[in-house]
């Protein structure tokens, strides 16, 4: 019989960023206040199931949102470079809410061919590197479950790829919140279904970075 084996996907939570800048790689961007309550609100909603591995993007924003999750379940984290934030080209770049970087004729020039997007990472290269992660945590969790702390982008990227649609969309309408779980659950190899949910959706987080 083949064994049921869970990988959730941890968005980080909300970021210190008052002057809104795309932050990308970037390091030096730590969790608010409320992205630290946003990571406490997980580790409460899901320290009670069957996690036996955690893995996480090196970016400090991500470690710290695996943290309490980690202390809560006694587990170590392991970083994995696979896990980090789509490169960006125009990261360290002021964004605001978005149209600052199209008020800035000079960044015009990155935006040839939104199919790639010709801005930054591929989306084929971003799913491959996320789809090894996914596959080595669900071997090393088989029978369980694993959570790899991630962003936006990454988790977005390799949801659309496990539901077999187009890569490239709007990133207005990627249903990836601050500190939500989308979650992969497979019979053996076997993908057999996605969820989503966001454990910390009832604290006000305000708008984000898009991309983050």
């Amino acid at each position: 019989m083949a064994e049921t084996t869970v990988v959730h996907l941890l968005r980080h939570g909300e970021v210190h960023n008052p002057s809104g800048i795309l932050y990308g790689r970037l390091p030096g961007y730590h969790l608010s206040q409320t992205g630290q309550l946003m990571a406490e609100t997980v580790a409460k909603a899901v320290g009670g199931r069957d996690i036996v591995a955690l893995y996480s993007s090196p970016l400090e924003r991500a470690l710290e949102t695996a943290a309490p999750l980690a202390d809560k379940l006694g587990l170590e984290i392991q970083q994995d470079i696979r896990l980090i934030e789509a490169g960006n080209l125009l990261q360290g770049r002021p964004v605001g809410q978005g149209m600052a970087l199209f008020r800035d004729w000079r960044n015009y020039r990155y935006f040839w061919n939104p199919l790639r997007p010709s801005w930054g990472e591929a989306y084929p290269a971003i799913v491959e590197r996320m789809k090894s992660m996914v596959d080595e945590a669900r071997a090393a969790a088989r029978g369980h479950e694993a959570v790899l702390v991630s962003h936006q982008l990454p988790i977005w990227a390799i949801r659309m790829a496990a539901e077999g649609r187009r890569l490239w969309h709007d990133p207005r309408r990627r249903q990836c919140a601050l500190a939500s779980l989308t979650t992969l659950t497979f019979d053996g190899n076997r993908l057999i279904s996605i969820g989503y949910s966001e454990p910390a959706g009832t604290l006000d987080a305000g708008p984000s970075v898009p991309g983050a």
